[in-house]
C-alpha cells in the first residue's frame, strides 16, 4: 500500500466533498417542531446510485456504476428488524456464471446493553439469481455487532461456502468502524476490515476506507477512498481491489 498516493487521494476527496457542501444553499434557521411520537412499526424504502459498488473493499461491478435499492421493517419496542436490498453486479459472470443482480435478505435484533453500549445480531442471505456456479455463489452469514458511541466492531461468519469459493464454509469477516460527526452534519467514516476465506488463503485480505457522508435533506451524499491489499480479485482485466474514489448518492423515504 503506497501511503503517499492514498493520502493524496484522500486529501483530494475531502476537498471535493467540502466544495460540494459549499455549493448547497441553506434555508434560514427556523424553530424546530416538536418531535413526533415514534410508531411501534416502521417501514422505509431506500434507493441509491454509485459510481462503483464496493463490497468489503473490492468492486462488484468492474469499477463501473451500480443501481441499488431496498426496503426495511423495524419493530421499535422489541428492536426486531427485517429487510431486503438489491444491487446490479458484474463479478458472477467473471466466475463463469450468469447473475447480474445481488439480492440480500436479512433479519435480526438490535438494542442497548447499557446507556453507552449497543448490540446488533442477525443473519444475512446473499442471493444471486440463476448464478449457475458450482459451488453456488449464494451465501448465508450470521453476524454480531457491538457499538460504543461512534465506534462499532462486527463479526460475520459464513455457514455456507463463501461467494462460490470451494470448501470455504466457516469463513469470517471482522469489521471495525468509526462514524463521527466532525462539523455541520459532515460524518467522518473510517473503516478497516479483514476477510478470511477458509481453505483459500490466497483470497484473504484486509480492506480500508476513509470517507465523508452528509445528509443534505433531499439526498445523502457519501464520498470515500477505498482500498484492499490484494491483487487476487480481477475482472475484465482489472484489479478490482485497487484504490478508488467511490461516490454514492442515496435517499431514504
Amino acid at each position: 500500500m503506497k501511503m503517499t498516493k492514498n493520502f493524496t487521494l484522500i486529501a483530494a476527496l475531502t476537498l471535493a466533498f467540502s466544495s460540494l457542501g459549499a455549493s448547497v444553499a441553506h434555508a434560514e434557521d427556523a424553530a424546530a417542531p416538536a418531535a413526533a411520537p415514534v410508531p411501534d412499526n416502521q417501514v422505509t424504502f431506500n434507493a441509491a446510485v454509485t459510481n462503483d459498488y464496493r463490497f468489503r473493499g473490492y468492486s462488484q461491478t468492474h469499477l463501473k456504476p451500480a443501481l441499488q435499492g431496498g426496503a426495511d421493517y423495524v419493530n421499535n419496542p422489541t428492536g426486531f428488524y427485517a429487510g431486503t436490498w438489491l444491487s446490479t453486479i458484474k463479478w458472477v459472470k467473471d466466475a463463469g456464471g450468469d447473475a447480474s443482480v445481488e439480492w440480500d435478505l436479512y433479519a435480526g435484533k438490535r438494542g442497548a446493553i447499557t446507556d453507552s453500549v449497543s448490540y446488533d445480531v442477525g443473519g444475512l442471505y446473499y442471493y444471486y439469481p440463476s448464478n449457475k456456479l458450482n459451488p453456488s455463489s449464494n451465501t448465508f452469514e450470521l453476524y454480531g455487532q457491538i457499538g460504543v458511541g461512534p465506534f462499532s466492531l462486527k463479526y460475520s461468519h459464513s455457514t455456507t461456502n463463501l461467494f462460490g469459493f470451494v470448501d470455504s464454509k466457516n469463513s469470517g469477516y471482522v469489521d471495525a468502524q468509526l462514524n463521527q460527526e466532525v462539523t455541520d452534519g459532515y460524518i467522518l467514516n473510517l473503516h478497516v476490515g479483514r476477510q478470511n476465506v477458509k481453505n483459500n488463503g490466497a483470497y484473504s485480505y484486509t480492506d480500508y476506507k476513509v470517507g465523508v457522508t452528509k445528509d443534505f435533506g433531499v439526498v445523502t451524499v457519501a464520498l470515500a477512498a477505498i482500498y484492499a491489499d490484494t491483487d487476487a480479485y480481477v475482472g475484465n482485466g482489472k484489479n478490482l481491489a485497487k484504490t478508488g474514489a467511490v461516490l454514492t448518492i442515496s435517499k431514504t423515504f
